[in-house]
């Protein structure tokens, strides 16, 4: 090693000297000296390419930091010369406190990282030389597992933050509602209607909506009783086998078939049109006639028989009757609803909780009493109003071999303003392992997330054709439906109708997400096909599961993450560059936000000045009585009688104290003097009302009254002597009401603010 380094150094010198042909011998022993010498130690070799390759990294800023099990992103980074600073083993592993990401559970984590993480001496020499340095690049599990906050304008993060109102079903369910505001759309259209059951108002609505719901059922099952009716009378049978659920068919004779009276659907089809009167909004501008509408007994009453009707077999002998006003109803019902094709005749509904993902306590459930005691007895969240959401479940999905399907649907946000969605070509299908019944609302049968069905093993019925494995690829899907006679249904119902609702809900939601530059975020939506193809939307989630548990996830998930680093990463250089299978849904025009400075802000308004001073309240002043005594004075103000009465006060009060200290004196002021031929008159002066003003609790007292209670004088100080001239006002013990209160205009002047009342002498 000295040997190399010592020719190094001379071929140094030999080149700064100007002898270029002795400098390429040097170079040549040097490359000879050095192959040889790290011949011998290859761990030499080793640190020098992982320090060369990690100050690269550095220069370029090319630091990434991943938190959670991505060996695909890990691999794809390294292979574009990224290096990776190593996060805390804790941060990695941890307990996902937030339920709304869709990775698999931790036992799948543990093993995907056993199975991944084992990095080369190289890697792990590189981050340990970068340790220091600040990551450029982010890839984590959960948002938290980073502070956003904190980061710098050009590190870039896989996440943003408040998408809880597109990402939680609850935040779906409330916030779609609202969809009409910001474009010309219907969510009925494309998202299973759905209540926050946990809220007083929500929980109503619902129960209005499961009744109408069932009232609406007894009228399709009065008309496929008549349909049932005629296969019967052609072949001859006893039963009808259909799917509005009574097992035996018309014979109302049958001593074992529960019979219900016609007045079941007199009710069910007075409760459908004034339904069907609120759908049309015609009950805006009239007044709700509350004979028409049925009490609460009538409605318990009707939904007990409707579970006897569709569950337990029951029949109504005079059906027939009602045919005509049923078809009647039934069609406006189904020309106003847009989910009229999904409700099917069973009443069922799907139970979830309002922020957790992978299928965890969803529960579907077809009785009112049933839903509404689950919820009450497993409701011990201090929130409530985020704790249950109850959704329409399709009772008539599309099929594939009798087996029920859902669709992973993956789209990503780079930007939100300009709001910026890419959406992926390829998705794929999950099939349940059993075959699909509404008589058994067992999750094995209606629930297709890959974390609920790996636990069960796949029914021994079902069709040999599904995969084992229970995927598919939408190309597969697409084969399929040409096989069928359906092939231009993918290209022209379902993937435009998946990506009009993904651009939707992304409307609605743009102004609640807290919008980063340098962020983006992948989302996988999970959608059902009715059975006229129209892709319904279930929900949407962040942190898709990127696990490998089927051939199909190991294509599609891996693929999906490389072509994710291709849009946030490659195009960031090259806007032309290639995107894989991600297209560009829609890039709206920048909005220009108006400037925000802080120096435009000012507090303006006026003080209050308040008394230094906290006067006693006036009590008890008769304002009549005193007018009556001043009218009454005859002599003048300085007469010898009354200067013989103020005296005679003096003595007295100089015998007593004043009992109460706070007790405020006030001068007795010298009343008006009216001169012979004069008359005293307001002038015209601009008057304003100064409100109300009630004397009702004050007492004025005379000095009279004060020499008698409380005897002790009022001392002038200027003068150092006693000055009865005063008034003394005193707040009651008790207080109470003397004279009316009055409401008066008072005189303003046009020179001063203030409000005076002003007298002439004229």
């Amino acid at each position: 090693m000295v040997t190399a380094i010592n020719m190094f150094r001379r071929a140094i010198c030999t080149y700064r000297s100007g002898n270029k042909n002795c400098m390429f011998f040097q170079s040549q022993e040097l490359k000879k000296g050095c192959s040889e010498e790290l011949s011998f130690s290859p761990k030499l070799d080793k640190y020098k390419l992982t320090r060369f390759l990690a100050e690269k990294a550095i220069r370029e800023k090319k630091i990434f930091a991943i938190c959670g099990p991505y060996p695909v992103i890990r691999a794809s980074l390294r292979k574009k010369g990224w290096v990776e600073k190593k996060l805390p083993l804790k941060s990695d592993l941890q307990d996902n406190k937030a339920d709304t990401y869709d990775a698999d559970d931790e036992g799948d984590r543990k093993n995907e990282v056993s199975c991944f993480e084992k990095s080369d001496d190289v890697h792990d020499i590189m981050s340990r030389l970068v340790r220091n340095e600040e990551p450029s690049f982010f890839w984590t599990i959960k948002k938290d597992a980073v502070n956003y906050r904190d980061l710098h304008f050009d590190q870039m993060l896989n996440h943003y933050a408040r998408t809880g109102s597109f990402t939680t079903k609850i935040g779906l369910c409330l916030n779609l509602r609202n969809l009409p505001w910001y474009v010309q759309a219907n969510p009925n259209t494309f998202f299973p209607r759905c209540y926050g059951i946990c809220m007083d108002v929500e929980k109503q609505d619902f129960i209005e909506d499961y009744r109408n719901t069932a009232a609406s059922n007894i009228l399709k099952w009065v008309v496929s009783f008549n349909v049932c009716n005629k296969k019967t009378q052609k072949t001859k049978e006893k039963g009808c086998k259909e799917d509005v659920g009574q097992k035996k068919g018309s014979e109302c004779s049958d001593e074992n078939v529960k019979q219900l009276p016609g007045k079941l659907i007199d009710m069910a089809c007075n409760a459908c049109e004034i339904y069907l009167g609120r759908m049309e909004h015609k009950d805006i501008d009239t007044a709700v006639n509350s004979s028409a509408t049925l009490n609460e007994e009538e409605w318990n009453e009707l939904v007990e028989q409707y579970y006897s009707l569709v569950h337990e077999g029951a029949v109504i002998c005079n059906a027939h009757n009602y045919i005509t006003q049923c078809q009647h109803i039934l069609t406006k019902i189904m020309s106003a609803n847009p989910q009229r094709d999904i409700d099917g005749s069973h009443n069922i509904w799907i139970i979830k909780p309002g922020a957790k993902s992978r299928g965890r306590e969803i529960v579907c459930k077809d009785r009112l009493e049933d839903i509404l005691k689950l919820v009450e007895t497993t409701d011990q969240c201090p929130v409530k109003d985020s704790k249950w959401v109850v959704q329409k479940y399709i009772e008539t999905p599309l099929l594939i071999y009798e087996t029920k399907f859902d669709i992973r649907q993956w789209f990503l946000v780079t930007d939100w303003n300009p709001l910026t969605v890419w959406f992926y070509k390829e998705s794929y299908l999950r099939f349940s392992t059993q075959c699909f019944s509404l008589n058994n609302l067992d999750s094995s049968i209606h629930l297709c997330n890959n974390s609920i069905q790996k636990h069960y093993k796949n029914a021994a019925d079902r069709n040999l054709l599904l995969p084992c494995h229970n995927m598919w690829t939408s190309t597969k899907f697409q084969e399929y439906l040409q096989k069928r006679g359906h092939g231009s249904m993918w290209q022209n119902v379902v993937y435009p109708s998946m990506k009009r609702a993904i651009f939707y809900t992304m409307k609605m939601a743009q102004d609640k997400v807290e919008t980063r530059k340098n962020s983006f975020e992948l989302y996988g939506a999970d959608f059902i096909l009715g059975q006229d193809f129209k892709p319904w939307l279930i929900e949407i989630n962040t942190s898709p599961t990127m696990f490998p548990s089927t051939p199909v996830t190991t294509e599609l998930c891996g693929q999906v993450q490389e072509d994710t680093l291709k849009v946030v990463l490659s195009r960031k250089f090259d806007k032309h560059c290639d995107t894989g299978k991600f297209e560009l849904l829609w890039r709206q025009p920048l909005l220009e936000l108006p400037p925000f400075n802080t120096t435009d802000l000012a507090v303006e308004g006026t003080g209050i000045r308040r008394c230094r001073q906290k006067l006693s309240p006036v009590t008890n002043y008769n304002v009549q009585e005193t007018l009556a005594e001043v009218q009454q004075e005859s002599v003048p103000y300085h007469s010898a009688n009354h200067e013989k009465q103020r005296q005679s006060i003096i003595a007295a009060n100089e015998k007593q104290n004043l009992k109460d200290p706070k007790t405020m004196v006030y001068a007795i002021p010298q009343p008006l003097k009216r001169q012979p031929g004069k008359s005293i008159q307001v002038s015209d002066v601009p008057t304003e009302c100064i409100g109300h003003t009630d004397f009702a609790s004050f007492i004025v007292q005379p000095t009279q009254s004060i020499a008698e209670t409380n005897p002790t004088p009022h001392m002038n100080r200027a003068k150092g002597k006693i000055d009865p001239n005063f008034w003394r006002v005193s707040q009651a013990a008790l207080p109470f009401q003397v004279m009316n209160s009055f409401d008066r205009k008072l005189p303003r002047s046009s020179k001063t603010s203030g409000v005076y009342l002003g007298a002439v002498m004229v």
